[in-house]
């Protein structure tokens, strides 16, 4: 099963890729996990690994991904070492005007279980991208009020100085 969920951010792709390149911010922005944790000695970056767990109807699903691809500020790739079989990858893309297209995608598959696989991969869908969407959600609203608690920092800052 595939599904992604896509928005476009008020900020640099850089600002953007700060938040879904750092493990430790994970929990903070991503719906319906309920555990991530680092299982490697580099937290970020190519070979990175983390046990994860997605709670879809009264399930838990998920197991050990690690990152496969990474170029940095544009792509970031994982797919399933252990658990339930998952590819997943955020994609970042500059826009005008400061803006960054984010899209955020993932395909799973209940290995080996023929049709009741299928059925539950079917079942589960709406939850999944469900989680996807308000993901992608979450991000804007956090990475953009950031950026204004930052601009409102440097606006105070240069106000002190002039007085």
């Amino acid at each position: 099963m595939r599904v992604s969920a896509s928005i476009d951010v008020a900020a640099s792709p850089q600002v953007v890729w700060d938040q879904v390149s750092d493990p430790t911010r994970y929990l903070d922005f991503m719906s319906g996990i309920t555990r991530w944790e680092v299982c490697s000695e580099d937290p970020r970056g190519l070979g990175a690994r983390y046990r994860m767990s997605m709670r879809v109807g009264s399930a838990e699903i998920g197991g050990l991904v690690e990152v496969i691809e990474w170029v940095e500020g544009r792509d970031m790739a994982w797919t399933s070492v252990t658990g339930l079989d998952q590819r997943g990858r955020w994609r970042l893309r500059e826009r005008p005007g400061g803006r960054t297209h984010v899209e955020l995608r993932l395909s799973y598959g209940v290995a080996g279980a023929g049709f009741w696989g299928w059925i539950s991969e079917r079942v589960g869908a709406p939850t999944v991208r469900g989680h996807l969407q308000h993901t992608v959600r979450h991000l804007k609203r956090q990475v953009e009020q950031e950026q204004t608690r930052r601009r409102a920092a440097a606006r105070r800052q240069a106000g002190v100085g002039t007085s």
